[in-house]
């Protein structure tokens, strides 16, 4: 676990009025407000474990779409389950009209396909509907009023990418004989690249065709295959875990195999002084790690080389086989290795961490962020946020200094912290991810439903987190973007209602109300608080 003490993190934060302010948290006083200033912003909530979406005074939402909104002018088209990453292509350089473009992460078999875990097989009918339910939407929204966003149905650039959508993999290669996947689906973060394209990410892949274990032969294990999509569709698992490319406006898409094969949480890219990408990602799950990518030439993403860290050391240790003897001896080749990125990464020495989940860069100091969510068998139950300093703030060094940016707890306000975004001018904005099955309870309990926070990162009180929002029962809140003018905030609510056992026990209405069952929806935050915000 990479992490300071309190202590260090009071040193880090500053003493005096900056340390009575972080210990004067949301959980200890009941709010937070910007204070100190002229141009003084109240962006304050209190938690809450209420059924609804709870926004701070001075913000409002309209649901842009919820899942099986129809998405285009026949209603062939339905928006997708649980929606996550975000990203907004302007059209023709407006601010107020474009293409969103959705993550679906995974499917609830209950509300998806009426499936009751434990009751047997699945019909090849329910296994459609839930490859249909995920992958990406795009959109094509334009704002009616401030504030007011819309999907234009009869566009041509509505469209759906889905678990049965078949896939090339980039740079001509092959994986068991075949050039294509069918389908994508795990998709949680994502990224955007410099030549406008969307990158979304295959996170936890194994409940859908398992897991191949090479360690005695190819050997496919069905163990965690919980969803059991191979029973009617037996798909390699080798095809899946990959960082995926799509075109938003022509729905062209292919697999990187360069990036490697994990629970890919996001791919956050910047641009080289050679005018090369560089593509930071991480691996969601406990005691694994953080990558970056260099690419081999500016515009491309087919090869390149592959990095992990190694946080105690603060250095990048490639992870190709010219580079390094012990991967040469244990993998036949290149492509056996990305197969097998995981294994790659211990094998030469990176660091595990705690769960490391979405990362973005500070457009002012280009320093990387990165949420690291939890780690509660290494001990770290509310998780942190990591920050990482390239030498000479060159994405292209091999060194870094690593510390903690904000550790989750009691004396921040907020737990397990997920999505990252930066505004316009600089602030970051958190959305966090505890577990359903630890909300409102235990150690959890202070921090109440899931929320977005607003972190100041200049003025007095810069590094201080303010609860702008909380999400509906067993939901969470992911995605976060802004429309390039930064007067509306995009934002997913995910999996609201996500414990659900029976339809007649419903542990959430959201956003219907009444007796209906709960839906995954995106929305548009905007308001007069934000809008001083971006002042």
């Amino acid at each position: 676990m990479f992490d300071k003490s309190r202590r260090e993190f009071l040193e880090f934060m500053g003493r005096g009025t900056m340390g009575a302010a972080v210990l004067s948290s949301p959980l200890l006083q009941g709010c937070v407000s910007l204070m100190g200033s002229e141009h003084s912003v109240d962006l304050r909530t209190y938690p809450s474990d209420r059924d609804e979406l709870i926004l701070a005074p001075g913000l409002r939402y309209e649901i842009i779409a919820k899942w099986q909104d129809p998405i285009d002018a026949k209603g062939e088209l339905h928006f997708g389950f649980n929606n996550d990453f975000l990203a907004f292509f302007p059209l023709e350089g407006k601010v107020n009209e474009g293409l969103l473009c959705v993550n679906h992460e995974y499917p609830d078999p209950l509300f998806v396909c009426g499936y009751v875990r434990g009751s047997g097989p699945k019909t090849k009918e329910q296994v459609d509907k839930e490859r249909d339910c995920v992958g990406v939407s795009i959109l094509h929204i334009v704002e009616t009023e401030p504030g007011s966003w819309r999907i234009v149905r009869d566009s041509e650039y509505n469209r759906r990418i889905t678990g049965a959508t078949p896939i090339p993999f980039a740079g001509g290669l092959k994986i068991l004989g075949s050039g294509e996947a069918i389908g994508t689906f795990g998709n949680c973060a994502g990224g955007v690249t410099p030549w406008g394209t969307y990158l979304t990410c295959e996170e936890v892949y194994e409940p859908y065709y398992g897991e191949v274990d090479l360690q005695h032969g190819r050997r496919v294990s069905r163990k965690n295959a919980v969803y059991g999509w191979w029973q009617h569709y037996d798909q390699p698992p080798e095809h899946y875990g990959w960082v995926v490319e799509i075109d938003p406006f022509t729905g062209r898409a292919k697999k990187h195999v360069s990036m490697g094969r994990v629970w890919h949480e996001c791919a956050t890219t910047t641009v080289a002084s050679d005018g090369r990408t560089v593509v930071y990602t991480g691996d969601d799950f406990e005691g694994e790690h953080l990558y970056k990518f260099i690419s081999e030439k500016p515009g491309a993403l087919e090869r390149g080389t592959l990095y992990v860290a190694d946080i105690e050391n603060g250095r990048w240790i490639s992870l190709s086989r010219r580079d390094n003897e012990v991967l040469r001896r244990e993998f036949r080749d290149q492509l056996s290795l990305l197969i097998q990125t995981r294994k790659a990464a211990k094998l030469v020495g990176a660091t595990p961490l705690d769960r490391p989940e979405d990362i973005e860069i500070c457009p002012r100091t280009r320093a990387v962020y990165v949420s690291l969510t939890n780690g509660p068998s290494r001990g770290n139950l509310f998780g942190s946020i990591l920050k990482i300093v390239e030498k000479d703030n060159d994405p292209l060094s091999l060194e870094f200094e690593a510390s903690t940016f904000l550790p989750g707890g009691i004396q921040t306000g907020f737990a397990c912290p997920d999505n990252l975004a930066f505004d316009k001018k600089g602030n970051l904005w958190v959305t966090t991810d505890i577990s359903g099955s630890n909300l409102n309870k235990g150690e959890y309990s202070p921090f109440k439903n899931n929320g977005l926070f607003y972190v100041p990162m200049s003025g007095p009180d810069a590094g201080i987190p303010k609860l702008v929002a909380t999400a509906p029962v067993e939901a969470e809140l992911t995605g976060p973007t802004f429309s390039p003018d930064g007067r509306t905030l995009f934002l997913s609510v995910q999996h609201p209602g996500e414990k659900t056992k029976s339809l007649d026990a419903l542990t959430s209405h959201w956003p219907g109300g009444g007796d209906s069952i709960p839906r995954p929806a995106v929305v548009a935050i905007s308001g007069p608080a934000l809008d001083r915000v971006m002042q």
